[in-house]
């Protein structure tokens, strides 16, 4: 299953990163900056929990089917 760049897991977390890194190494940041990274940092986060929520579902469903293959 080929995944958008934009909305892989991997490119959304690097951005968390850097957003997170900026913020903590400037003593000065321009408020102009501040709400359109918030903004950006709140949809990449949104976006690796969705994907970290798509594989725990995927990896319960084959584990239960496991269960149920062994038990039957």
């Amino acid at each position: 299953m080929a995944q958008n760049t934009e909305n892989s897991y991997q490119k959304n977390y690097e951005k968390l990163q850097e957003i997170a890194q900026k913020l903590s190494q400037s003593d000065n940041i321009d408020i102009d900056e501040l709400v359109p990274m918030v903004d950006e940092a709140t949809r990449a986060y949104t976006l690796c929990q969705s994907r970290i929520e798509a594989v725990e579902s995927a990896l319960n469903k084959r584990l239960d089917k496991v269960d149920e293959d062994s038990e039957g």
